[in-house]
C-alpha cells in the first residue's frame, strides 16, 4: 500500500490556520467532505473526536496522526496537512505538532487502517523528510516529496 494511492495533491493543505485540536481535525476533514459529500460531517468529527479522548494522536517530533473508523465508509480517506506555526496538540513529547495525516477507515477495515497508520509513521520517522515538507513551498511540493518518499518504501 502507498499512501499517494489514497491522498491526491486536493488532499494536501499546505498551510492550516486552525490553532487547536479540532479546528485544526476540522481543517483536514474539508478535502474529504468536499470529495466525498455523502459523509456526515458530525459524526466524521465524532469518530476523531472519541479517539483523542482515549489519548492523543500527536506521536511527537512534530507529528500528529488523528485517525478513527467511520461506518458506511467502502474505503480508506486520507488528507495531509501542515501548520508552520505549530499546534498544541497534547504531543507524547510537549511539543507542537505541525505535521499531520487525518486517517477515516471504515469501522471493519481493522488491517488496512493499521497499515495506513504504520507506513505514515515509518515515512515521517526520517528527520530529513521532516524537514523537506516545512520548508516545502506549496500544497504540490509537499505532495510531490510525500510521493518521491512513497515511492522508496
Amino acid at each position: 500500500m502507498k499512501l499517494t494511492d489514497i491522498l491526491g495533491q486536493e488532499q494536501v493543505i499546505a498551510d492550516l490556520q486552525g490553532r487547536g485540536k479540532r479546528a485544526v481535525m476540522e481543517e483536514l476533514c474539508r478535502p474529504l467532505l468536499q470529495a466525498h459529500p455523502e459523509l456526515d460531517p458530525a459524526k466524521l468529527m465524532e469518530v476523531l473526536v472519541e479517539r483523542e479522548r482515549l489519548g492523543s494522536t500527536g506521536i511527537g517530533d512534530g507529528i500528529a496522526i488523528p485517525h478513527g473508523k467511520l461506518g458506511g465508509l467502502s474505503e480508506l480517506l486520507l488528507t495531509f496537512g501542515r501548520s508552520v506555526a505549530g499546534v498544541d496538540f497534547d504531543s507524547l513529547d510537549g511539543k507542537p505538532a505541525h505535521l499531520f495525516f487525518l486517517v477515516v477507515a471504515p469501522d471493519n477495515s481493522a488491517g488496512v487502517h493499521l497499515k495506513a497508520l504504520a507506513r505514515i509513521s515509518r515515512l515521517l520517522k526520517s528527520n530529513t523528510l521532516r524537514q523537506q515538507l516545512m520548508a516545502a513551498g506549496d500544497a504540490h511540493d509537499l505532495y510531490e516529496i510525500i510521493q518521491s518518499q512513497d515511492e522508496e518504501f
